[in-house]
């Protein structure tokens, strides 16, 4: 035994160097940003790769970062409290300003000085050329504008072609109540499980001219097709998110973690409970009364001005099939569907489930978009709705319309590249390790509430995932009870901070959804969403107690349900006393 160790000792050196000179990190030392309280950050000359290509093309060290792939940052603020202070600013002065583009302007700016430690010139070139040319010119963030473009641009040819008026004209034959447009919403919402950007502005599209006509305000459609969107796609197996958290948690385990924690994830599933059981009950709280109330005895769907205004086209009354309206949004969902599984490699030879779950939101739905318009080119042509010179209008048309969207998107994106490059991931990651390990009782609540935090900062519930999901994993083993629940609380925080942030991309996309100012989408959005969030912090913290006392964990679901409506019941209940 001894001798045959010898000879294959030899053998496996010979490998472990073939394969080292093989791989990009051959001269990479082991990563220091798993250290509590790091400053490094990866090299960007190299790549964190340790070594880089000289003009003849062969490999040699960094001279940056001398090969370990690794440099300090710069920034005195890095890993520090500091770095959440720029989305913290923005998100303040939305909220009193009513004003975005400026607010999240200035936290960009602040994210900027923090970075070069107030050095005008380091400052100006890290907000334009790190921030907001480097978010622009991402590949990803690209192909999500390009798919914002062309649906802007097909919700314009079905107006001009009369399809939206149609709809309307059915909605209102077949739709009689505010409860039921309401509930029709929600449940297209549930539908489009597939994409939350999709969702928000494929739902909007379409339930518009229905919820106008029972003078729903925008506020509040804005509000349920957010709440239908990232808290619907995080329980649906078959979504881009799933295929996200199946990325992020760690030994392949993934998709089978992301099953099992389903009925864990609390907040989307009360959010569900939440929306029927406002609409059914009749009961609107907070800002969203107000607005409720102007579009009923006011018929004023907006409360203020509307920045979608100039989108408005004035179509016909007797113009237009209903056809015009749902053939195009069923070819949009088959090609988005296609175009996902595409950048999955389904064509390949992948497995359906194993493509979907690879997919590229940006590439699919960027594909799946172009290829409908064509279609609705074509059909339009058919039927001679319009000339070929109307429908080429409704693409600089269509861009119009979406231009509040990619500003406020351009920009979001923009403060999480300044946040990112503050080391905040880093920060919250080692205040998570140090103050939630030892507190199992209350871990999945803890998790919860930093997730909702982070994730309202930074305005990202992927990032949260990233976060998040690897520390639990490492705190607890995956056979504990208390692992699931916790990794379903860090799902369920993302989503509520998502749900909650102004600088949140699914919630910039169910305001152009919508056609909803964003800042009144958000403040009257905020109670509803806190609200549930505080019923679904109780519930894990019963989820916690339970699993503690050996009792299935599985029994939180329906205590919160029971939680949820007994809330709704007492709010209507103070609302009656008010009014």
């Amino acid at each position: 035994m001894k001798n045959l160790k010898r000879r294959l000792l030899p053998l496996l050196t010979v490998l472990l160097v073939l394969c080292t000179a093989m791989t990009v990190t051959a001269f990479a030392a082991d990563d220091p940003t798993e250290e509590t309280g790091t400053k490094m950050i990866e090299c960007s000359d190299c790549g964190a790769a340790g070594i880089v290509l000289t003009d003849e093309g062969t490999a040699a060290p960094c001279e940056t970062c001398g090969g370990t792939g690794y440099v300090e940052s710069s920034s005195r603020f890095f890993n520090t409290f500091w770095s959440l202070l720029p989305p913290i600013i923005a998100i303040a002065l939305a909220l009193i300003t009513k004003e975005v583009y400026s607010s999240l302007f200035i936290g960009i700016l602040v994210g900027g000085l923090l970075y070069s430690n107030f050095a005008f010139e380091a400052t100006v070139l890290h907000v334009f050329n790190d921030g907001i040319v480097a978010s622009v010119t991402d590949s990803y963030n690209m192909g999500i504008l390009i798919f914002l473009v062309i649906l802007g641009a097909m919700v314009c040819l079905m107006n001009k072609a009369g399809g939206s008026a149609a709809f309307g004209r059915w909605a209102e034959k077949n739709i009689k109540s505010r409860v039921g447009a309401q509930l029709a919403s929600i449940l297209l919402g549930c539908l489009i499980f597939i994409d939350d950007y999709f969702n928000c502005l494929t739902v909007g599209s379409v339930m518009r001219p229905i919820t106008d006509k029972h003078n729903i305000s925008r506020a509040k459609l804005a509000y349920i097709i957010d709440a239908t969107a990232a808290p619907i796609c995080i329980i649906a197996p078959i979504s881009s998110w799933a295929a996200a958290v199946a990325g992020f948690a760690e030994d392949g385990q993934g998709f089978n973690l992301f099953l099992r924690a389903i009925p864990y994830n609390y907040y989307a599933l009360l959010t569900i409970v939440m929306m029927v059981g406002l609409v059914v009950m009749k009961v609107d709280f907070g800002l969203m009364h107000t607005f409720e109330r102007n579009a009923v005895e006011n018929n004023d769907l907006f409360s203020g001005v509307n920045p979608y205004a100039s989108a408005d086209e004035d179509v016909p009354e007797d113009k237009g099939r209903v056809l015009d309206l749902v053939l195009p949004v069923v070819m949009l969902i088959i090609c988005c569907v296609i175009g996902m599984i595409y950048s999955g490699g389904f064509f390949d030879g992948e497995g359906f489930i194993t493509a979907f779950s690879n997919s590229d939101a940006s590439v699919g739905l960027m594909l799946g978009s172009a290829f409908a318009l064509v279609f609705s080119f074509i059909y339009f042509l058919i039927r001679r709705s319009m000339s070929f010179k109307d429908m080429m209008g409704c693409i600089p048309e269509g861009f119009k319309a979406m231009v509040p969207a990619i500003m406020i998107l351009t920009f979001a994106w923009s403060l999480k590249a300044m946040t990112d490059s503050l080391g905040a991931k880093y920060f919250v990651r080692d205040f998570v390790r140090t103050s939630a390990t030892g507190i199992q009782l209350l871990l999945p609540v803890i998790v919860f509430v930093i997730g909702c935090l982070l994730a309202f900062a930074t305005g990202t519930s992927w990032g949260t995932f990233g976060i998040l999901i690897p520390i639990v994993q490492n705190v607890f083993s995956m056979d504990n009870p208390m692992a699931i629940i916790c990794i379903s609380a860090c799902m369920a925080g993302a989503v509520c901070g998502d749900h909650c942030s102004p600088i949140s991309d699914t919630t910039i996309m169910a305001s152009a959804g919508a056609q909803c100012d964003h800042v009144n989408h958000v403040s009257t959005q905020l109670p509803y969403a806190i609200t549930c969030a505080a019923v679904s912090g109780v519930t894990y913290l019963i989820a916690g107690i339970l699993v503690q006392l050996g009792a299935p964990g599985i029994l939180g679901l329906p205590i919160g349900i029971v939680l949820m409506l007994a809330t709704l019941f007492v709010i209507k209940r103070r609302e009656e006393r008010r009014a």
